[in-house]
């Protein structure tokens, strides 16, 4: 028996302001199956029979947001994180956020090619909004070579990720840093980095060990901002000497921002990456009394003690000095968290942020006054969707986009707690975000575009392959 054809499914979105990264404009989004059609005043499609229509009067109509650094059900410091595909995403389209990209990680010695289909596999089953991966490259040899092309001319990967930290778990040293950005140059990838110098980071912890220091405070002074600033200009150079784009992933010193501003600004091509996490928050919590809650805050690169870090990571995003916005979403509980209990080194790194990262953004940039609602889209979605190929059908309001829409209340407010999370969270939070009307309404918007079962995690959305159509892909400039 041939399958049943589905019925089209039509959406007018009517009264908003559609806000783009370049402009706004008061108008109407007409939507057939999953795709903008129509943009402008006073829509009437017909017929009226299966039209669903929305009002947005007095709210603003942006693209779905883009979260460039998640990862889901990663097996990591022996342990694997609590958010799967399923509950991870479910968080992302709670908050706003309609897209993630994950990391697909081998082990040193291993496939990539392997790493991306174990992925995939995880994925393609859980999902409920639109996801892609990053392919990291941990080792180097020909046959990684070879493996990093096949990716990006058959599976539609153009981004890879190298570490400068984890020392013989992860880590390449500096030869291997060259080659790996020379072949995304070859290839027209984005090569990224986690920029931290690993073998201090060894050191250090060596040494806070030998003093005694086995609490999360550990993991902080272990690695300060200084191991940071030097692993990011180290890799700044690297790239420039061959010509290769660079994606600073997770940006969490003041130190590390200023570098990469000064890099874009004598011309060279990099793009900074701060979190919800060092947008929001500081590292003073690793001093806390209470053993949980300061492990909790533990992620590599640290949160920095420093509380004018936030504000000045934000001031360098509204500049567009750093260009987009991340999770680096990696959830454990306080059970796992305790492995490290008498050691730091051992404290599974992660923190949460998928489902919190837009209500950051909007409360610590644009109402504190620091960018306007276009930069907002600008940082939340469009930037990312151009450097990894996807613009415009992703992060941008326009005839042919996907109809990844967001409905979003600017001077609404909600609290954001242990018990309101979608995600799993690491800590109860109390604090008020201007956001999104409510979630009830952006899962009802993403279930009429991409078809995600909320109750049934076994009915898949489409995964999106970088470039579209796997061609060979190459990274745009944000504007």
């Amino acid at each position: 028996m041939p399958p049943q054809k589905l019925a089209q499914q039509r959406l007018l979105i009517k009264g908003g302001k559609v806000v783009n990264n370049d402009l706004s404009v008061e108008a109407d989004v007409y939507v057939e199956d999953g795709v903008v059609q129509q943009v402008g005043p006073n829509l009437n499609p017909e017929p009226l029979t299966g039209l669903t229509v929305l009002d947005a009067t007095n709210r603003l109509v942006i693209p779905g947001g883009i979260d460039t650094h998640t990862h889901m059900q990663f097996p990591f410091m022996g342990s694997r994180s609590k958010d799967d595909f399923y509950s991870g995403t479910k968080a992302a389209v709670a908050g706003g956020t309609t897209m993630i990209i994950d990391f697909a990680i081998p082990h040193k010695g291993c496939s990539l090619i392997e790493a991306f289909d174990t992925w995939k596999s995880w994925a393609d089953p859980k999902v409920c909004c639109d996801y892609s991966l990053h392919v990291a490259v941990t080792w180097w040899s020909n046959k990684v070579k070879e493996e990093m092309k096949t990716l990006v001319q058959n599976k539609g990967v153009n981004s890879f990720k190298m570490f400068m930290a984890y020392k013989d778990i992860y880590m390449l040293n500096d030869e291997e840093l060259y080659e790996a950005f020379c072949c995304c140059k070859e290839l027209g990838a984005v090569a990224q980095v986690h920029a931290e110098n690993g073998e201090l980071i060894a050191q250090g912890a060596k040494k806070m060990l030998a003093m005694g220091i086995t609490g999360p405070e550990g993991h902080a002074l272990s690695r300060p901002e200084e191991v940071e600033a030097e692993a990011t200009q180290r890799a700044i150079s690297i790239a420039n000497a061959v010509n290769c784009p660079l994606f600073v992933v997770h940006v969490m010193s003041k130190s590390a921002g200023k570098l990469i501003s000064n890099a874009r600004r004598e011309g060279k091509v990099v793009y900074g990456e701060p979190i919800a996490a060092s947008l929001g928050t500081d590292g003073t919590n690793y001093w806390n009394e209470d053993w949980a809650h300061a492990a909790a805050y533990v992620m590599g690169p640290p949160l920095r003690p420093d509380p004018s870090t936030p504000g000045f990571l934000m001031n360098l995003l509204a500049n567009d000095d750093l260009s987009v916005t991340g999770t680096d979403n990696c959830t454990f509980d306080t059970c796992q968290k305790a492995q490290g209990k008498d050691d730091f080194t051992k404290i599974p790194n992660g923190v949460n942020g998928v489902e919190d990262r837009m209500s950051v953004i909007w409360e610590k940039g644009v109402h504190s006054g620091k960018m306007d609602e276009n930069r907002f889209v600008a940082v939340t979605s469009t930037n990312a969707a151009k450097i990894f190929n996807l613009y415009p059908k992703k992060g941008r309001i326009a005839v042919g986009s996907d109809a990844d829409i967001v409905i979003w209340d600017p001077k609404a407010s909600r609290s954001v707690s242990l018990f309101l999370l979608r995600e799993l969270p690491i800590q109860a939070r109390s604090q008020k975000h201007g956001s999104h009307k409510s979630s009830r309404l952006i899962a009802q918007l993403w279930f009429l575009q991409k078809k995600a079962n909320e109750n049934d995690p076994a009915v898949p959305t489409k995964e999106v392959h970088f470039g579209y159509n796997n061609q060979q892909s190459t990274s745009q400039e944000p504007t």
